[in-house]
């Protein structure tokens, strides 16, 4: 079982993050840029750069395209990089499917084409947006030749970590999971933007983004459809994992960076870190290289004073892991 809490992983460490991440401009991604038609609904696609090879990034679960704001500018000057936006969130239409890694990689192979942005690929996923690009590989291996990984989540992580901690993980995600429900439940009935609870269920404008990123950003946060779109992701985390594991096999030679936390989600701030929590970041790790061995030319680091949404925290680390896989390509 697999299962991501977008509290717990995402709007909880977001406020840590200090204020130069704003100095990056940030204009492109507060507003729809490309609307694509992949069939009776549009997605959003934001592009620059130009190179023979396109680095294609998909965001955390909660987030959309703007997650990789001081990442993929940098990118775009060495080569074409492209964001999106997932159904129903940012700027893109809702889908009548579910929130599932295979529809989520169907879309986007869907939208690549409409767009007319041709292999190969370079992805780059984060939490949820690994899982994705990880299929996507599975799916069009001959479209991917590498992959960046950022913090990817196992696909038996859940309950691995839970065995870790003798069951403490679950109990701790229980609450947290119904937090979440409980703001969906209030978004699906549509929320304005200075209603109480607004904010713990968004986390705010952060210290993340610019003022004009940052409105833009709770905007899409208080449309009904965004909450909807969570909520179906959140519902189908199980059968996203099934259709991973499904599908893993090796990867061969193909070029791959896995990028791991330095802080964990679960330490407690301003405390010492227990012996419970070392295990639970060990067994992570020990994940890490498992999804590593997928690949005979892949590589795991670690980055300290990165949590869990790593572009957040050290964006110039995954600017590296990405410059490193397009070094290997001879690019």
């Amino acid at each position: 079982m697999h299962r991501i809490v977008p509290g717990l992983m995402l709007f909880g460490v977001a406020g840590s993050v200090t204020a130069a991440a704003i100095n990056i401009e940030q204009h492109a991604f507060a507003h729809p840029q490309q609307l694509v038609d992949i069939g009776g609904r549009r997605l959003n696609l934001y592009c620059s750069g130009t190179g023979p090879v396109t680095v294609v990034f998909d965001a955390p679960s909660t987030e959309g395209g703007w997650s990789w704001h001081a990442v993929q500018p940098e990118v775009a000057k060495r080569t074409r990089a492209c964001v999106h936006d997932r159904a129903g969130l940012g700027f893109s239409d809702p889908s009548p499917l579910p929130g599932t890694s295979a529809n989520a990689v169907a879309d986007l192979h869907a939208l690549l084409a409409k767009a007319g942005i041709a292999p190969p690929y370079v992805m780059v996923g984060s939490s949820y947006g690994a899982n994705n690009v990880q299929l996507y590989a599975y799916r069009y291996p001959d479209e991917v030749k590498g992959l960046v990984l950022v913090d990817a989540p196992h696909d038996d992580e859940t309950d691995r970590l839970d065995k870790v901690t003798q069951g403490k993980l679950k109990q701790a995600m229980a609450p947290m999971d119904a937090f979440m429900r409980q703001c969906a439940q209030a978004g699906q009935r549509g929320w304005s933007l200075g209603a109480e609870g607004f904010v713990d269920c968004t986390g705010g404008t952060g210290e993340l983004y610019g003022r004009e990123l940052a409105a833009a950003r709770l905007a899409t946060m208080a449309r009904p459809t965004y909450w909807q779109a969570l909520v179906s992701q959140m519902d189908g985390g199980d059968a996203s994992a099934e259709q991973l594991k499904a599908a893993r096999r090796s990867y061969g030679d193909l070029p791959m960076v896995l990028l791991v936390r330095g802080i964990s989600p679960y330490a407690v701030p301003g405390r010492p870190q227990s012996a419970l929590n070392k295990a639970t970041e060990a067994e992570h790790l020990a994940m890490q290289k498992e999804l590593a061995a997928y690949s005979t030319r892949s590589s795991v680091r670690v980055v300290p004073g990165a949590g869990h949404v790593i572009q957040d925290f050290k964006p110039d680390a995954v600017v590296q892991a990405v410059n490193e896989v397009l070094g290997q390509l001879g690019r």
